[in-house]
């Protein structure tokens, strides 16, 4: 009964996603295919964007973290509330650029503002490898979901394989608008999972109410519910969960495939409701915490210690078949659809930004056919990135927002400063990378800055460098700096939705 009800989940949300893409003409250029032909309304953007709340990282990683260290799960609260003020000022601005400008990937942008070029391909180079890595944490979840529902019938490294021809498949023929309607499905079922687990937790555990479950795990573990948590020597303390909340929160709308979905929206508007709402939906993750909390007082021991497993476990021991099906099943929406956009995003900027301006003009077709074909390369990195790793998923997300805040200092400076230029990004970007990567960096910054998030100091010194370096060489032209300080774009129907003309770098 559980693997029927996972299959009929997942190729459903599937057949479903390709012939709501097909129908509404995606899938035919690479503007279509890549954002959605820029015509995404309220709704549809709500749940691509909210797509980006919930992943396997908000459910799967974020109750493991609760389980695992308690307090330190809090994280997810404060990112996502900074993340969206930050995403109401700087979304509508990326879209107006878009607009404006016909541009289709995030290094369209770099290399239209800062007319170079050479710095598309710089910068998506360091996107895909951002984008990558957050796929793994997607891989990671699959492999766990499969595990439980498939126990040893599937080995983890076969599981991990599927995923990823899975995600490929999503997005392959519709593109974004696939995309958009797995997310929807994949919402709607985690709403309804999060609801009916939470009502129902605190009897599996012994409590009296909601609220009792805290009570109760405070009691047997005190400390749980303050930093740093379950562990008294971990670094989590309230310094770690300020500077990661400000680390993520920056990096955020910075990752490649956010810029896309930014561009796909119809209007300005949609974006700046989505940034209003989105933070009260993200009140969820109360829940999700609770269930970290559940699973610990009912003593779950997931599969080889991996605390990652906590609430897929946790669910397994105490639920009927069916529950652990739709469990399950959305658990792997969770992971294919915010996979799917990532490695569409990968391919997009492959096409236009690495291999375009090498190539020249491509045709639609070529460009199609290079995209999709970059895209499974990617999901083949990813899978091997992924196989024989239990690293937590809170920890795998924070590499991939330590990478992707290496781009953070010259966008928001694009828009605000006239006199960034593209050496003082290159060179912010090459010292940021020193500082985060370098074998004396992780030793010198635990010594000096203790509890703070490497990535956050790594972008603080990227910003500097950005900045010293603008003022010692040339300013970009009037016409590139007019890239980032675009006007107000006319109403939405006025454009031309399908227009893909000025596009930095390619196809």
């Amino acid at each position: 009964m559980i693997i029927a009800l996972v299959l009929v989940i997942v190729l459903g949300t599937m057949a479903g996603a390709m012939a709501f893409g097909r129908r509404t003409g995606a899938g035919t250029n690479l503007v279509d295919w890549a954002v959605g032909g820029r015509r995404f309304g309220t709704v549809l953007f709500w749940f691509l964007n909210a797509g980006e709340v919930y992943t396997t990282f908000a459910v799967l990683g974020i109750a493991g973290y609760a389980y695992a260290l308690g307090a330190p799960a809090y994280l997810a609260f404060t990112s996502v509330s900074l993340s969206y003020a930050i995403g109401y000022w700087l979304m509508p601005k990326v879209w107006r650029a878009g607009r404006s400008h016909g541009l289709i990937t995030q290094p369209d942008f770099f290399a239209a503002r800062f007319d170079a070029d050479w710095l598309g391909v710089v910068t998506g180079l360091v996107g895909i490898a951002a984008l990558v890595v957050y796929v793994q944490i997607q891989l990671v979840s699959l492999s766990l979901i499969v595990q439980l529902t498939m126990g040893n019938a599937v080995s983890a490294g076969t599981a991990v394989v599927v995923g990823a021809v899975l995600m490929v498949a999503f997005v392959l023929f519709a593109g974004l608008r696939s995309a958009a309607f797995s997310a929807a499905v994949k919402d709607i079922l985690m709403l309804v999972i999060v609801v009916l687990l939470s009502v129902t937790v605190a009897g599996k555990v012994g409590a009296a109410s909601v609220l009792d479950v805290f009570r109760l795990v405070e009691t047997a573990h005190p400390g749980i519910g303050r930093f740093p948590g379950l562990d008294p020597t971990s670094p989590t303390t309230s310094v770690w969960l300020m500077t990661s909340a400000l680390n993520v929160a920056l990096g955020n709308w910075v990752f490649p495939h956010l810029f896309q979905v930014s561009y796909a929206a119809r209007s300005g508007t949609a974006i700046r409701r989505n940034a209003i709402w989105q933070p009260l939906y993200s009140l969820a993750y109360f829940f999700i915490i609770l269930l970290g909390f559940a699973a610990l007082l009912a003593g779950t021991k997931p599969t080889g210690g991996n605390s990652n497993g906590a609430l897929l476990q946790f669910v397994a021991d105490k639920y009927p078949a069916w529950v652990i099906g739709l469990v399950a099943g959305t658990g792997f929406l969770l992971a294919l659809a915010p996979g799917a956009t990532l490695l569409l995003t990968s391919g997009s900027i492959f096409t236009r930004n690495v291999l375009g301006p090498f190539t020249g003009q491509l045709t639609d077709r070529g460009s199609m056919l290079a995209t999709r074909l970059s895209m499974a390369v990617f999901a083949g990195v990813a899978v091997w990135l992924t196989i024989g790793n239990s690293q937590s998923l809170v920890d795998i997300l924070l590499y991939a927002y330590s990478a992707i805040g290496m781009l953070a200092p010259s966008v928001f400076l694009a828009f605000r400063w006239r006199r960034t230029t593209a050496i003082g990004v290159v060179a912010g970007i090459v010292v940021g990378f020193a500082a985060l990567l370098a074998p004396f960096a992780k030793n010198y910054w635990s010594d000096h800055l203790p509890q703070w998030e490497p990535g956050l100091i790594a972008m603080g010194i990227n910003l500097v460098v950005v900045i010293g370096v603008s003022l010692l060489t040339p300013r970009p032209g009037d016409a590139a700096i007019a890239v980032g300080l675009a006007p107000a774009a006319r109403p939405a129907r006025e454009l031309d939705p399908a227009s893909g003309r000025g596009g930095a770098g390619g196809a």
